[in-house]
Formats: C-alpha cells, structure tokens, sequence
C-alpha cells in the first residue's frame, strides 16, 4: 500500500521517471498506430505486463463517453472506459501506476467519480494517480446533462470535491458552486492517504487550475521550446497561491524509437542509440521536467513491447 506523500520520492526530485499512454485503448487517427485496430485485452495485458517489468512509472487510459460523427473520423470511436480498463490492468501488474490522463470529471456528479476511482485505488493498493481535465467535445456534455459552457467552473469545483470525497472521511463533507454533500458515506476507501490529482491541458486556464488545484500538471502538446516558459508560469502562480507543496511537472516527448529504424518512422521521431536518446531526453530534467510521457512508434504488439524493454533496459538508465 502506498501513501500519497511517496510521489515525490517516485516522480523527480531527483530522477526522471518516465510513464505512458496505453495503446488499443484510445484509436485517434492522430496517433493510433495500424496494428491497434485489430488488438484487445490480450494485447493490452502483455503491454502492461512489460511496463511493470521495465520500470514505467505509469500505464495512462483516456476518457471518452461518446463521439458525434463530425469528429469520427479524426477521433475515432474507440475509447475504452478509463476505470474499467485500469482495474483490469491493475489485477495483472504489481508496480506500475494507473492513471486517467486524463478523466473528464465534469461529465459526472464528483461522488460518482469518487466511488469508481476510490474503488480503483483500493484494489490496486494505492496506484492511482487520478488525471483530470476539462474536455472539448460539446455533444458529448449535451448528451449526458454537463454544462459545457461552464465546464472551466465546473471543474474547478469538481477537483475540490474530489479531494474531499477521495480523503480519509468515510463521511465526507463539501460545499461548492455546483456540489455539496454531506452525512453520506463511502467505502471502500482509498488505500493512499491522498489521491493525486494531476491536471491536464496547455491552456492559461490550465496551467492556472494545475499551480492552484493540482499535485501535477499534464501539458497537452506543448513542444519543447514551449515548457520553460509554462513551468515558469506554473511556479510562479502555484508561489502567489502561497502553495509550498511539491508540483510534479511533466512533459509529452515526441515519438521515440530505440535503435535504427529499417522503415519510416516519421520526421518527428527521436530514433538511434540508446545513449543519443537519453541524452536529448534528459533536456527535459533539465528545463525542470519530472516525468516524461513517451510514445513508441512500432508496427506490431511484439515491436512495441520490444521497443518498451529496451527503453527501460538500455536508456532509462542514463536518463536518471
């Protein structure tokens, strides 16, 4: 069982820990790979599997109730439910953390959330890192009675509900813009003695919610001559917010492959030994990064575990 103060020994301060999105579970056209379309649990229990062993910090899942036809094509219709997803991964791993990178929390009533996360936690003893933003799809918030219009308020309101309804009362109470509770309760509980919340999004509303509201900040696309200037931003408001705990940042990498590619793997892709790669990726621990997302292109299930094992075995160790 973990405690939630852990993080910090777990996520930088001084080491980069480096964590990923899961594939198959999310098949956007702007970043699935071919193979995806055909893969299912047995893929992803192998992918998880590898991760736990090659020392990934986290395995993250995406959060999509429905996609209208106007986006089909771009977004795909393929999102698999973050919990679902995490707590079956959770039962074939030991180590790695479960994240929702990230949930859209103002789609749902936050003790409804609570009940499903808390539950995650519990049964993974205590690694979940809960990811949250904002969302951006207005028919998907219609159709479930969320206010889209407001979704900025509303998930600030959320965040701070969450942390009431994820802490050590099983009888929690909250009074908010749009939620209060009270004299209702919750088990099981969370087996961290505090979830972390990690907000998502790139946004100056972003940043602002991760400084005041968040243990760490996801950026969404932010390339790299961009994130100085965003975690300077990130530490200056979390200091006028008078905040003295840490922030966990992290950054997105571009696509990565271990080795010399014999196909084409893409202009953006960092490609070659495992020591040039580590060498461009601890730029990022330099700019004040704690943790990196990284994405492998491959062709097959088997080039990606391949491409996973030997990052973690040939060039996480000269990143840390």
């Amino acid at each position: 069982m973990r405690g939630g103060e852990g993080m910090a020994e777990e996520f930088g301060w001084g080491r980069l820990a480096y964590g990923m999105q899961l594939p198959v579970q999310s098949q956007s056209a702007l970043f699935a790979e071919g193979w995806e379309a055909g893969a299912g649990p047995e893929d992803l229990v192998e992918i998880a599997r590898v991760a736990d062993r090659a020392g990934f910090a986290y395995l993250a899942s995406c959060d999509h109730v429905a996609i209208p036809r106007r986006l089909a094509d771009a977004m795909g219709t393929v999102w698999y439910d973050p919990v679902a997803t995490l707590s079956y991964l959770a039962g074939v791993t030991e180590h790695v953390r479960l994240m929702s990178h990230v949930a859209i929390v103002g789609l749902r009533h936050p003790l409804l959330s609570a009940k499903q996360y808390a539950t995650l936690d519990h049964l993974s003893g205590g690694r979940l890192i809960l990811g949250v933003g904002a969302g951006h799809v207005a028919e998907e918030f219609e159709a479930l009675g969320a206010d889209f219009a407001r979704r900025g308020r509303v998930l600030d309101d959320t965040v701070d509900a969450l942390r009431a309804a994820l802490g050590p009362d099983e009888f929690p109470e909250y009074e908010g813009e749009f939620f209060s509770f009270e004299g209702l309760g919750q088990r099981p509980r969370p087996a961290q003695r505090r979830v972390p919340i990690w907000v998502g999004g790139s946004s100056p509303a972003a940043v602002r919610r991760a400084a005041v509201r968040g243990d760490g900040w996801l950026p969404q696309g932010d390339p790299r001559d961009r994130l100085p200037d965003q975690i300077a931003r990130l530490r200056r408001l979390r200091a006028e917010a008078g905040i003295d705990a840490p922030l966990t940042i992290g950054a997105i990498t571009e696509p990565l492959y271990v080795g010399e590619p014999t196909w084409p793997v893409g202009r953006r892709t960092l490609s070659g030994k495992p020591a040039a790669l580590a060498e461009s990726l601890r730029a990022y621990a330099e700019m004040g990064v704690h943790q990196i997302q990284v994405r492998f292109r491959s062709r097959s299930r088997r080039e990606l575990t391949d491409q996973m094992a030997a990052f973690g075995a040939d060039v996480a160790p000269h990143i840390k």
